[in-house]
């Protein structure tokens, strides 16, 4: 059965780069990106990886620890990473998981038959401390994944984790947020200080409340 937003993340144990790990022990109380590709030495898969590294401090800052995923060795993994460094001028340093036997792609529903037997999808997932599910993305073998967009929801999801708030369309941080419908208006200048906009009944929005 495939996974839904809100279901626990599958623990698992597996070979990477940097030596084995355990899923869960690894994330601690961090936040998770676990995020997949088709196969080592492909070139859309090479870009990705080496922004994803470049991002570090943008992951860090938010307390996310960042895992790939491809169906070669570990060994292969290896090598692929030289390449990775010389060609986007970085250094990867998070773990790439070597899923030969394709048992952790078919635990988080990686691999699509209409487009590919055998090839994993280009699948994401953000995985909050507590080990849930919080975000699925999934785009095609022959697009490149947008990582400005994956630390966007993340910010979104790390803030309305901890407010009553939601974040309207093309919301960056520092925005105006919506307030959540389960809060009266009477009680909005209590709960939000900085002010607030009444648009329509259903439609308020306050200065973003952690910053």
């Amino acid at each position: 059965m495939s996974l839904r937003i809100g279901d626990p993340a599958p623990n698992f144990k597996a070979q990477t780069s940097i030596g084995d790990i355990d899923f869960y022990e690894f994330l601690g109380d961090s936040w998770g990106v676990l995020f997949s590709h088709p196969a080592d030495y492909t070139p859309v898969c090479t870009t990705e990886l080496g922004r994803t590294a470049l991002l570090k401090g943008e992951f860090e800052k938010r307390n996310v620890k960042v895992l790939a995923l491809s169906v070669d060795s570990a060994e292969s993994h290896k090598g692929w990473i030289k390449d990775i460094n010389e060609t986007q001028n970085t250094n990867v340093e998070f773990p790439i998981i070597a899923d030969e036997d394709k048992k952790i792609a078919d635990l988080y529903d990686m691999i699509h038959p209409n487009a590919s037997e055998t090839l994993t999808v280009r699948s994401l997932f953000v995985i909050s401390p507590d080990k849930k599910v919080k975000l699925m993305l999934t785009y095609p073998a022959s697009t490149g994944r947008n990582f400005n967009e994956v630390l966007r929801v993340i910010d979104s999801l790390q803030l309305t984790a901890k407010y009553s708030v939601a974040t309207p369309a093309d919301w960056n941080d520092g925005d105006d947020v919506v307030v959540m419908n389960s809060i009266k208006t009477e009680d909005i200048p209590e709960r939000f200080p900085k002010g607030h906009k009444v648009i329509k009944p259903y439609l308020r929005t306050t200065p973003q409340p952690n910053k």
